[in-house]
């Protein structure tokens, strides 16, 4: 140190003799200091700029490994070696600044021990001294705080870090100013709060030096933090680190147990505890003609799979939130995964990088077009598709056609969901209402018949012999609970016997025992004409679009062509008719069930049937699967053996 302070003396002194003022030449000699070490400064800049370059590398490491530390810190590292990044250089500035204040002490008390006029407060360290001292600690800590806010917004590093990062950097910079500024003296602190304030113009000179703008690309950085904070979001509402997750460790239980097992054939992925019914003809096939397992993994801790798994043992729920699920997906080892979930790979769950051999199965949850609602890549990364229809074969055909897409099976699989309703409805068969009934059930999206024309559907037909259900879908009660309230309070004068709002989801019972239906753009027209060959009423509301470049795939949307097929479309400023056109369709009963019958002939794949074909397609599937990992361990056994 004394060597160190004797070339810190060869600056300090002549500072001194120029200014004949100590808190000047401390001044000065921090400006020199600052000069001396641009270069390091210069270095520290490309350092950073690398590492925001690296940023929307990383962001997408986070996003395909999100939730697994582990094989993130293993890429990062990678990419950290490739790119040539060294992340502790960003702390070689704060050191050399230490040792330069350890250098200052015998600096200062050479200054102070001659006791020259003036340089008794120069020496003063406030947890000794005190008094007035201790104004030093508290402007060392606004000088870091001043310092953090600046480099905020112009350190091409710091400005990219999350607030949490932010927050951190300056906390422990502010924190370790002032506590600097108790235990050293006013002249060393001075010479710490000179630095901090000149470390901005340094700051601001490499930025002109070499500019970050040249070197990193903020649109692609951008791009790359879209995904990321969406996953990030999924745990906002999630207890904090310090509340106890009331799930959490039935979660854990799920996760390890999911992964203890081995040889997984087949597994299915649900996200709420409703999807059960797109599954359910296929999952009872399967346990009915094979002794396979069925591993269910949801997102929802109270599905009814949990009970059904009470009389099917065969049956191994999971429950796995929404973030978790992310993880266990891309660690998933089972050679078939099954799910309606749209947009696999896409955006937050992802194919498994741990076998690249899984055969996705994607069931659709309605029985109308694939190119309208869904997003145009929406089905890419699945490996078969389990079709509704010859509409949608064709649909994906084209597009796969159109977009260079390598084929996918794609099998005629029909709607079991159909047949259980169509089951359903024929064991009601032979009940009466006691005056017809016509069920209002529209979609949920805004601009939905319940927000813009309720009003004007219900007071035509009110008091004419109908009786009028209303049932919206859940997700509309969810999401927009206080404009149904309103709409309740507005008719809560008349009675419940001839206009009823159901809020009871667990029952189709309304539906069967409707005589038509009136809804938007909800594919509800499809399971209640097709189930019960009764005429369905289209509100042109504004129509629910997923993908604008629809039209370009040439294929017109069965969303819009069976709305002149299994019923009829009024516009919203055509609803004086409404009230005729119930009656016109309760009058031709017959002749609707007949023009409905035959157009489901041609729509849906295999009615009565689906569930069968389902179950053989996913239990060859699995043997064929288990057939080649046969024949590849015997030629792995084979191979060892010639070794």
């Amino acid at each position: 140190m004394e060597v160190l302070a004797d070339i810190l003396a060869l600056i300090m002194q002549p500072c001194y003799d120029l200014t004949g003022n100590w808190w000047v030449a401390i001044l000065l000699f921090t400006v020199i200091v600052k000069i001396l070490l641009m270069p390091m400064a210069l270095w520290c800049q490309k350092n950073a700029i690398v590492m925001v370059q690296l940023m929307p590398d990383l962001n997408r490491l986070k996003v395909k490994y999100f939730g697994d530390a582990e094989a993130i810190g293993e890429k990062q590292n990678e990419l950290y070696k490739e790119k040539h990044y060294h992340p502790m250089l960003s702390l070689v500035p704060l050191a050399v600044q230490i040792i330069i204040l350890f250098g200052l002490v015998d600096v200062i008390h050479r200054i102070t021990d001659n006791g020259a006029p003036g340089t008794e407060f120069l020496g003063m360290i406030p947890v000794e001294d005190g008094g007035l001292s201790w104004v030093m600690p508290i402007l060392a800590g606004l000088s870091a705080v001043v310092m953090g806010f600046a480099q905020n917004r112009i350190n091409p590093l710091q400005r990219e870090q999350s607030r949490m990062e932010k927050n951190t950097t300056n906390g422990l910079s502010i924190v370790l100013s002032f506590v600097l500024g108790i235990f050293v003296a006013a002249g060393m602190a001075f010479y710490w709060i000179c630095s901090n304030l000149t470390s901005i113009a340094v700051q601001a000179i490499c930025n002109v030096a070499i500019k970050p703008k040249k070197h990193i690309d903020y649109e692609d950085l951008a791009e790359s933090r879209v995904e990321l904070d969406g996953l990030n979001a999924l745990s906002a509402g999630k207890p904090k680190w310090w509340q106890k997750n009331p799930l959490g460790k039935r979660e854990k239980a799920d996760y390890k147990r999911f992964f203890s097992i081995v040889d997984k054939h087949i597994v299915f992925y649900s996200e709420k505890s409703g999807f059960y019914k797109y599954f359910k003809g296929a999952i009872e096939y399967l346990l009915a003609n094979s002794d396979m397992r069925i591993h269910y993994v949801t997102n929802d801790p109270n599905d009814q799979i949990f009970e059904i798994a009470k009389e099917k043992p065969r049956i191994f729920p999971y429950y796995i939130g929404e973030q978790k699920a992310i993880t266990l997906m891309m660690k998933m080892d089972a050679d078939v995964v099954v799910a309606t979930l749209e947009d696999l790979e896409n955006y937050y769950i992802k194919r498994s990088y741990v076998r690249k051999d899984i055969e996705y199965v994607f069931f659709f949850h309605h029985m109308t077009s694939t190119h309208l609602v869904a997003h145009a890549e929406a089905f890419d990364h699945y490996d078969a598709i389990m079709c509704a229809g010859p509409h949608q074969v064709a649909e994906i055909q084209t597009a796969e056609k159109k977009r260079g897409l390598k084929p996918k099976q794609l099998i005629a699989y029909g709607y079991d969901l159909l047949d259980q309703e169509v089951a359903d409805y024929e064991a009601l068969a032979g009940r009466q209402n006691e005056r017809p009934t016509i069920l209002i059930g529209p979609s949920w999206q805004e601009d939905c018949i319940l927000d813009t024309c309720i009003d004007e559907l219900i007071a035509p037909i009110l008091g004419k012999g109908y009786r009028i259900i209303v049932r919206p879908h859940p997700e509309y009660v969810k999401r927009y609970k206080p404009r149904w309230e309103a709409l309740k309070g507005r008719w809560d004068h008349v009675g419940e016997e001839e206009l009823f709002f159901e809020e009871d989801f667990g029952s189709n019972e309304s539906t069967f025992a409707s005589d038509v239906l009136v809804t938007d753009w909800s594919s509800i027209s499809c399971d209640f004409s097709f189930s019960t060959l009764k005429p369905t009423i289209f509100i042109d509301t504004p129509m629910k679009v997923g993908n604008p470049d629809w039209e370009d795939l040439g294929c017109e949307a069965t969303d819009i062509t069976l709305r002149s097929q299994i019923g009829k479309a009024l516009p919203l400023d055509g609803l004086d008719a409404f009230a005729d056109e119930v009656a016109a369709m309760l009058d031709g009963h017959e002749r609707w069930r007949d023009r409905i019958k035959e157009v489901r002939a041609g729509f849906v794949f295999n009615l009565g049937h689906s569930a069968e074909v389902a179950g053989e397609f996913l239990l060859e599937t699995v043997l064929a699967k288990q057939a080649v990992r046969e024949v590849e361990g015997r030629q792995q056994a084979k191979e060892v053996f010639a070794r």
